[in-house]
């Protein structure tokens, strides 16, 4: 296993398997401006360790998965920073499992949005209080709430700030599963396998592919190469004889 120290928040790997863990559970596991180095610098090591096959991302605590970006930081500290941790999230060539261990807020929720399968636990709650701070929200986060939830979604979430409960996160795509909170971990577990059991080069242009056909940006050339490339590789008859 290797882990960090001195820093929040953590990274672990255990394996084939890495976890960022937000470890700030008297804030909220709130995200600091001085975060992002440490973040991206953890993205980082995963994207150059080709043994990885799954991110993990959660929080420390029953709670609060987290409460976005740090309050006093918004004036003077949002600068474009957070926005490049959270599109090298979305951009991950690897499948990205949020564990939402509780409520998320602010920017949290669109951290949930970059990861590519988001599993909560019952009695958490969500909300994006930009509006409410009078604060415009980037494209690239407005554009994966539309995406992800849909345009309905995305204006109730927005235009009033209200709060949503765990089914309603359910019930408009925000989580792909909802679970008991003592079952957080062995439905993670349960993900991971499964991912495991495909092949990853495949994973990785297929979740290229999904991205850019969400985005509107999808590179139909790319797509049928990557499809015929697969047809006549070698990993596919072994696996296909295996079945």
């Amino acid at each position: 296993m290797s882990q960090t120290s001195g820093e929040c928040p953590r990274l672990e790997i255990m394996d084939d398997v890495a976890r960022i863990t937000l470890d700030r559970e008297a804030q909220h596991n709130r995200i600091d401006p001085a975060d992002l180095v440490p973040l991206r610098g953890h993205l980082d090591r995963v994207r150059h360790d080709s043994s990885i096959r799954v991110l993990v991302i959660t929080g420390t605590g029953t709670r609060t998965f987290s409460s976005g970006y740090t309050l006093s930081a918004i004036k003077d500290e949002l600068d474009d920073r957070f926005e490049h941790f959270l599109d090298e999230v979305e951009n991950l060539s690897i499948p990205v499992i949020c564990a939402l261990n509780g409520s998320a807020y602010g920017g949290a929720t669109d951290l949930a949005l970059c990861c590519d399968i988001r599993i909560g636990v019952k009695g958490s709650r969500m909300f994006m209080p930009a509006a409410k701070f009078g604060l415009h929200y980037y494209p690239d986060g407005i554009r994966r709430y539309v995406t992800a939830l849909g345009l309905t979604a995305a204006k109730k979430l927005f235009l009033t700030a209200k709060s949503v409960t765990a089914d309603d996160m359910l019930k408009m795509n925000f989580l792909t599963e909802l679970v008991d909170p003592e079952t957080l971990e062995s439905t993670v577990e349960d993900y991971i396998q499964s991912i495991r059991a495909c092949a990853p080069g495949v994973l990785r242009s297929m979740k290229r592919d999904l991205n850019a056909t969400a985005a509107g940006t999808a590179d139909i050339e790319l797509q049928r190469a990557s499809y015929e490339a697969s047809l006549k590789s070698e990993e596919l008859a072994q696996r296909v004889a295996g079945i």
